[in-house]
C-alpha cells in the first residue's frame, strides 16, 4: 500500500458502494494521501452522487477532475 490508493465501485449498488467506502476509509494505510474513487457516470448517477456527498473525518477535501467517472479524496495527515 502506498501514497495513492484506488477504489473501483463499478458494479456496486449504492448500498454496497457505501459499505465498501466505509470499509476502505476505515482500513486506509497511514501513509495514504489520496484515494481515487472510480464510480463511473454513463450508467447512471447514483454512485457519482453517493461519492460526491460522502463524508468521513479522514477526508480533507475532494477533487473533481476532468474525468467525470472518478473523484479524488485528499486524506488528512494522521498525527499519531
Amino acid at each position: 500500500m502506498g501514497y495513492f490508493e484506488e477504489l473501483d465501485l463499478h458494479g456496486h449498488t449504492a448500498a454496497s458502494a457505501k459499505q465498501k467506502l466505509d470499509e476502505t476509509m476505515k482500513n486506509l494505510p497511514r501513509d495514504t494521501r489520496e484515494l481515487t474513487v472510480v464510480h463511473g457516470y454513463r450508467g447512471g448517477t447514483a454512485l457519482l452522487e453517493l461519492v460526491r456527498r460522502y463524508k468521513h473525518p479522514k477526508i480533507e477535501r475532494k477533487i473533481l477532475g476532468l474525468n467525470k467517472g472518478s473523484t479524488i479524496f485528499v486524506i488528512r495527515r494522521q498525527t499519531k
